[in-house]
């Protein structure tokens, strides 16, 4: 042909441009820090380093933080950029409330590796899931998910049962965050990550702490409104009024709610009472 129909090329562009965003998505995502093997953690307060080899072939690279007498541990699913290395500086918001903390490094960030998909995702966070289980047993384990980590979180409270889980700036899905911004993509088709979190939360029966600032725009807090009209017997919706997404530990209320969340045993009184009253 002499020449293309400016509909036909418009559609040829579109084409390309999904096909573009299905194969680097994963790069618009995760925005990772790779470490070498040889890496050494350095940190104010004791920890140890943790590795998991998984079934597929993958590795999982982690830290875990104690203190004595602990009164649980805090299992942290973090965010989507950089690696355990700057995350793990948030320890010491959990140790100093007498929990150990524990945190590890997505597949392909830090130093685990191996082939990252949603269900890797589930995959690897239940397996070390259960060996914290063992550790501690389900009673004493606090889940809490930091923004992307908040959707893995509350996959792995809907399929156990927690001490309780804690999410930090969470999204209602992450098809429906994704679609915000690329609403002209055929996103269900294209779009690697769904991470219904909306989905998960409503089977979730431990105690549901959100946390999230209302001047949040990456994420806005209208998800975590939605999130507790999907389970509103069981979500406590907490607000921080002038923070953003990524200031949550720079405001002095922030460490007051967590701390009442984890130390305050009227806070899990008060929503058993809740969640009787609305069963």
């Amino acid at each position: 042909m002499d020449w293309i129909s400016p509909l036909t090329a418009a559609g040829l562009v579109y084409f390309v441009i999904c096909v573009i965003f299905y194969f680097t998505q994963d790069f618009y995502f995760f925005r990772p820090e790779i470490l070498p093997s040889s890496f050494q953690y350095r940190y104010p307060f004791p920890f140890e380093e943790v590795h998991f080899e998984m079934e597929d072939g993958g590795y999982i690279n982690g830290l875990h933080f104690k203190v004595p007498n602990a009164r649980g541990v805090v299992y942290y699913l973090k965010g989507n950029s950089k690696s355990v290395k700057g995350w793990g500086k948030f320890a010491k918001d959990f140790v100093s409330k007498g929990y150990d903390f524990f945190m590890v490094d997505y597949r392909g960030m830090g130093k685990s590796s191996g082939r990252r998909t949603e269900s890797t995702l589930y995959n690897d966070a239940q397996h070390i899931y259960r060996w914290l289980e063992e550790k501690y047993g389900e009673e004493r384990i606090v889940l809490y998910g930091r923004s992307m980590g908040s959707g893995v979180a509350a996959r792995i409270a809907s399929w156990n049962q927690p001490k309780m889980l804690i999410l930090d700036s969470p999204y209602l899905s992450f098809l429906y965050q994704v679609r915000r911004y690329g609403f002209w993509l055929p996103l269900r088709w294209l779009l690697k990550y769904k991470i219904r979190t909306d989905h998960f939360i409503r089977k979730i029966t431990c105690p549901v702490f959100i946390l999230h600032g209302k001047k949040d725009r990456l994420i806005p807090f209208s998800q975590s409104e939605a999130l507790k009209e999907e389970a509103p017997g069981v979500v406590n919706l907490l607000p921080i009024d002038e923070a953003g997404h990524n200031d949550l530990p720079t405001f002095a209320e922030y460490h007051e709610l967590l701390y009442d969340i984890l130390n305050d045993e009227e806070v899990i009184l008060n929503w058993e009472g809740g969640m009787k009253a609305v069963a």
